[in-house]
């Protein structure tokens, strides 16, 4: 009896060492894997204690409530820079009786605005990286220019002025089998969250708040927080009605609801339609209700969103799945009206039932089709989402690809040509997500005197296969817009 005593004092000692802030391995759910993870919170159920934790260098959509038994209390890290809490003061109720708290959230963009992904300063500048380090040269004159007492964030090494805008690539019609090397700085993370640092401090934020939504058919699972009234998120499930996306506490009241909502397609005007694909642009200031719904909507599933209650300076671009029933949301991005930095995307997000379909490049692509007819160069927003990231490579690497390898050759069978702008005006791809994307392809590169782009065999197969999957793009033809000058209207 007596070592059955010291074996539960050691496990209550090591339990009572478990705070709010303090890091330690936690068993993954449904699997033997032991990653450490932070504790955000701790609550008391009839008793039973449960630790909300975070998985370190996992995304957040991960985070869960775990029990005591799947904590391993022999290597505890303390909360840094607070003080130990115990569980008399860090247990939190939940349920009808949990005491409401207000959250503020901020009402415009992201706090800071990162460089394109893959523009890194490199202290080398040989190869490849002259492009770069040219680029950096040209905006921190740039800067400097506008404020004589603004200075450059980053030092740039000093090196002959390149103009890239009139670079000419020398396109290598040879196709090399070597292997393409990947550098560590440029390469997506696959596992952890991308989220601006310092955007998430309150732990209340930082917790999963809503077990289940209801829309149209589907019944997701969230992956964030999201500020629903709280009478709602102590509900087992939340149901949204598909078209007009207002929030209900039960099927019964959507059904009542259903029974006045005479919308069966998002409001404003549908732009863009062809089979069954349709996209509406809806106005933040005029449909300023449906706007305020989409961002807690888009907020469960994107954990960088910044959630907009002042959605008038905006534009909403969804794009739906049409039958005999109405079109039912797929996905959606959102744009400011004035762009200062020309930006064409301020926040996307496809849907988790539809994800995995190739929507996302479809978004993508008409976020860029739009660019097009403004006849303006553009670029998303920073910082991007894991899973934006991702998309957004994938596709300025096809779209980049299409336009080189439709890039005729000169005469006498001399190697085909092309510049910077070229690729830019064509695309309507931002300078900076080109050449960004041209190194982390380790498609560019310097050669007596001039740029040659090498295109490696298992590109080229990557790009074929691409091609053969996506069955659906945009058609510039059954796009009906005309952009606005919003410069002028809000005069």
């Amino acid at each position: 009896m007596s070592k059955m005593d010291d074996a539960l004092s050691i496990i209550s000692d090591g339990l009572s060492a478990v705070t709010e802030g303090c890091k330690l391995p936690v068993r993954m759910k449904n699997t033997e894997d032991w990653p450490k993870a932070e504790v955000i919170s701790i609550r008391q159920i009839k008793g039973v204690f449960q630790y909300y934790v975070h998985y370190v260098d996992y995304n957040k959509r991960l985070d869960e409530w775990v029990t005591e038994d799947r904590l391993d209390t022999r290597k505890i890290e303390p909360p840094t820079g607070k003080e130990d809490k115990s569980h008399a003061n860090t247990t939190v109720n939940t349920g009808l009786n949990t005491p409401k708290r207000a959250v503020t959230v901020p009402a415009s963009g992201p706090v800071s605005r990162p460089p394109s992904p893959g523009l890194e300063e490199s202290p080398i500048v040989t190869g490849p990286t002259v492009l770069q380090a040219a680029l950096q040269k040209k905006t921190a004159r740039k800067r400097k220019s506008q404020s004589s007492t603004e200075t450059p964030d980053t030092p740039v090494p000093d090196t002959p002025t390149l103009d890239v805008s009139t670079a000419n690539l020398n396109l290598s019609v040879n196709v090399e089998k070597k292997e393409t090397e990947k550098s560590p700085s440029s390469a997506p993370r696959l596992t952890g969250s991308l989220a601006a640092p310092g955007t998430h401090d309150d732990a209340i934020t930082r917790m999963k708040n809503v077990e289940l939504i209801e829309l149209g058919r589907h019944r997701i699972k969230p992956w964030y927080f999201s500020p629903y009234p709280q009478e709602l998120v102590s509900l087992p499930c939340i149901y949204i009605c598909e078209f007009c996306l207002k929030y209900v506490k039960s099927r019964t009241c959507l059904g009542r609801h259903l029974t006045k909502c005479n919308l069966k397609h998002p409001p404003g005007n549908e732009i863009y339609r062809k089979n069954s694909i349709s996209f509406f642009e809806i106005d933040g200031r005029k449909n300023k209700i449906y706007a305020q719904n989409l961002c807690l909507l888009a907020k469960l599933f994107l954990d960088h969103k910044t959630l907009y209650y002042d959605t008038d300076p905006f534009l909403f671009y969804v794009m739906c799945e049409t039958d005999i029933k109405g079109c039912h949301i797929v996905g959606y991005f959102s744009k400011e009206k004035e762009s200062s930095e020309d930006y064409n995307v301020a926040c996307i997000l496809v849907l988790p039932p539809y994800q995995r379909k190739s929507y996302g490049k479809l978004l993508i692509e008409f976020s860029y089709e739009l660019s097009k007819f403004e006849g303006k160069t553009g670029s998303p927003e920073k910082p991007l989402s894991d899973l934006g990231l991702l998309s957004y490579r994938s596709y300025w690497t096809y779209a980049i690809l299409q336009v080189i390898l439709n890039t005729k050759a000169g005469e006498d069978n001399e190697a085909p040509q092309i510049t910077i702008n070229d690729i830019c005006e064509q695309t309507s791809i931002k300078k900076e997500d080109v050449i960004s994307t041209l190194q982390s392809m380790n498609l560019i590169n310097y050669y007596k005197g001039q740029y040659i782009i090498c295109l490696q065999k298992d590109l080229l197969d990557k790009y074929q296969k691409e091609q053969n999957r996506r069955t659906v793009r945009i058609d510039s033809r059954s796009l009906h817009w005309t952009p606005k000058d919003w410069s002028k209207r809000s005069k």
